[in-house]
């Protein structure tokens, strides 16, 4: 059965993104289950900001699950990626973003590889960039798997990697890793601006598809852009996804217009017998 999540922003500086709640743990989960969401993708600055017992407690007091954990913080605060030229930026990244894998493991989620992947940098060969990545890959993978979690890999749009852009090149690319425990993020943010046909697309990801971010064309709540959802819709339940629809949006009017915005796109566009119960096994 597919859940709806919301995102929660535990970093100050990236208060401009694509993230609904910024409250605080505490106060945004609550704002999370009152608004009828089954689960929370969290974004931290760090895995050793969090405290996991502190974080299992509050998702059990709100009825929440969690969804996925973001690794963006580690671009965003110290400019790691896995394809810097500097291999000990290469080896930071790695370590924060496996630090990632293990917190969000314990909790039975995977981790989010986004912008921390990074893009071929200028004055590198292509074939150069794509092996730093396979090589980080290829040791976050199985670290994720002994957890018994797979690790995601979201393709971005041109303007921010001009790595992987679409379904289709990601595809290529992930047979030729040694791990098999790299699944696909779909944004369909990302997928409106690179995808001919966004369902086409979501039928060749298939059983790759790890995790959805349910986002309209600028990157507001489903519904407040020109999105048409339903196809989409209908091609993640033709493949039998049955994983987490995560709202990774831009809280505008506000949080709460996006939450509510987010909640009835969602119960619009999936049957009910595909969705779980709002706020199941809280």
């Amino acid at each position: 059965m597919m859940r709806c999540a919301v995102t929660v922003c535990l970093v100050p500086e990236a208060r401009g993104g694509p993230f609904v709640l910024h409250d605080g743990l505490e106060a945004s989960l609550r704002r999370a289950a009152e608004a009828g969401f089954d689960g929370v993708e969290i974004f931290p600055g760090h895995a050793d900001d969090l405290n996991g017992r502190e974080l299992r407690t509050v998702l059990q007091a709100n009825g929440l699950r969690m969804a996925a954990m973001g690794t963006g913080a580690g671009w965003l605060r110290r400019k790691l990626s896995l394809t810097d030229p500097d291999p000990h930026v290469r080896m930071c990244a790695r370590d924060f973003i496996g630090a990632i894998i293990d917190f969000a493991g314990g909790f039975g989620v995977p981790a989010i590889l986004g912008s921390m992947q990074g893009r071929v940098p200028d004055g590198v060969e292509r074939e150069q960039a794509l092996a730093w990545l396979k090589e980080a890959l290829d040791q976050l993978g199985p670290r994720a798997h002994a957890l018994e979690v797979p690790l995601l890999y979201e393709p971005l749009n041109r303007y921010e990697t001009n790595l992987f852009n679409t379904v289709e090149d990601a595809l290529a690319f992930l047979p030729t890793l040694r791990t098999r425990n790299v699944r696909l993020l779909l944004d369909l943010f990302h997928m409106n601006i690179e995808e001919a046909d966004m369902p086409a697309a979501i039928r060749r990801a298939g059983p790759m598809i790890g995790h959805v971010h349910f986002a309209d064309t600028n990157r507001r709540a489903v519904g407040m852009g020109h999105l048409d959802v339903g196809p989409v819709a209908r091609a993640l339940e033709d493949v039998g996804y049955d994983g987490w629809i995560s709202a990774e949006v831009r809280p505008l009017p506000d949080a709460d217009a996006a939450m509510k915005a987010t909640m009835e796109s969602f119960r619009r566009h999936f049957p009910p017998n595909r969705i779980a119960p709002a706020n199941s096994g809280r």
